[in-house]
């Protein structure tokens, strides 16, 4: 059912009564830094996200995954494969809570979700992109071994697409 467990993280789609868990993440200052260019979303544009969600999920199998400590069971964010910028395939994406981050947590659900794409879904490719500035989620690109495919200027900002391909 698309739920992964790795050592340290249970790795769940999201539920569509997550409506408030969602919210929460996608507004927390650190999260919506790069992932919503600073803006504070509404609930109805989660709730959005939540049908699409739930609709890619049944549809192609894949979408928003919660992240969750195993030991605590506490929600530390989110991985997924989401379309991006009108491209074909879907790109691999993550956000942690600040206090969860530097600890592999990213890296680990982001190599769950990875496996899962090519081993289950057949991809042959996955690109994430991250503004610039984004110094952590390009340590994470990189950690998860993903190369630097290109940099490009979206919307006024500077973007980099990385790029790991099936071995």
């Amino acid at each position: 059912m698309n739920v992964f467990n790795t050592k340290r993280l249970r790795i769940q789609p999201f539920e569509t009564t997550e409506l408030e868990l969602i919210h929460q993440l996608f507004t927390n200052p650190f999260i919506r830094k790069f992932l919503w260019d600073d803006e504070v979303i509404s609930r109805e544009k989660c709730l959005e996200i939540l049908a699409e969600n739930n609709s890619l999920f049944e549809e192609k199998k894949f979408g928003l995954w919660k992240i969750t400590e195993k030991n605590h069971n506490r929600v530390v964010g989110f991985v997924g494969l989401w379309y991006f910028f009108d491209e074909s395939q879907p790109q691999l994406l993550y956000g942690l809570l600040p206090e969860f981050t530097g600890i592999g947590y990213a890296i680990e659900a982001s190599e769950a979700v990875i496996d899962y794409a090519f081993h289950t879904l057949g991809f042959s490719y996955i690109d994430a992109a991250c503004d610039q500035p984004n110094l952590a989620s390009q340590k994470v690109a990189k950690g998860l071994g993903m190369k630097l495919l290109k940099e490009e200027n979206i919307k006024g900002k500077s973007t980099l697409f990385f790029r790991m391909e099936i071995k």
